[in-house]
């Protein structure tokens, strides 16, 4: 049972203590097919967050790059003409699954580090296609030091269904007036910015409605 001391003791513009420990890192993956065990992982981008002086959640630092299939990989034609990823363009500056994610590892390591969290926690647009998607590329070449907790995740499609009555990243995010620029849906990084801002504004309007943090009124 938590007391009014408690809540005394908690000082929420620490991003440590507005999420149970966890530190929230935005996620999103482009594939080339849907089956997160067989179809590539072809392009990936992370954002961490962090607190302002008020205790307001904001974007932090940005991890992004293209991915080249691992050996074996199904490849999905119908999938590249939604994402538009041309596999064989040198020009993607595509590099393994193996330098990718224990690179975005360590940007995410240090920010859990800084921010005297506990572990990172994904977020994500229909979160657990992108959860699977890593999770599959961290089994494939056995990254060490995985920060995200296994299971848990914050999917922003559930929490704008129940904010603004839209589920689609597109129509969520118009519903936030956050700009979206449909040209430039299904690029990883604009995706996972236009998430990021997504959730921060939700994070936001629930403390300026004074849903969080709790307040005492005994």
């Amino acid at each position: 049972m938590t007391t009014q001391t408690d809540n005394q003791a908690q000082d929420y513009r620490l991003l440590k203590n507005r999420f149970r420990g966890y530190l929230p890192v935005v996620i999103d993956v482009e594939t080339a097919g849907l089956n997160a065990q067989t179809d590539a992982l072809l392009e990936i981008a992370a954002i961490t967050l962090k607190m302002d002086e008020q205790g307001y959640l904001q974007l932090d630092e940005k991890f992004h790059c293209h991915i080249q299939p691992f050996e074996g990989a199904n490849i999905n034609p119908e999938s590249l003409k939604v994402n538009g990823i041309d596999i064989d363009n040198p020009e993607r500056g595509a590099i393994p699954e193996v330098i990718a994610i224990p690179e975005m590892f360590k940007m995410i390591r240090k920010a859990v580090k800084d921010n005297g969290c506990q572990r990172a926690v994904i977020v994500a647009h229909n979160a657990t296609f992108d959860q699977a998607f890593l999770q599959a590329a961290v089994k494939r070449i056995n990254a060490k030091r995985d920060p995200f907790h296994p299971f848990a995740m914050f999917d922003t499609a559930t929490l704008a269904g129940f904010m603004y009555g839209q589920t689609v990243l597109v129509k969520a995010c118009q519903m936030a007036q956050i700009p979206f620029d449909g040209k430039q849906a299904h690029s990883a990084l604009y995706d996972t910015e236009r998430t990021a801002e997504l959730f921060c504004t939700m994070v936001n309007k629930l403390k300026d409605l004074g849903g969080f943090p709790p307040v005492d009124n005994s």
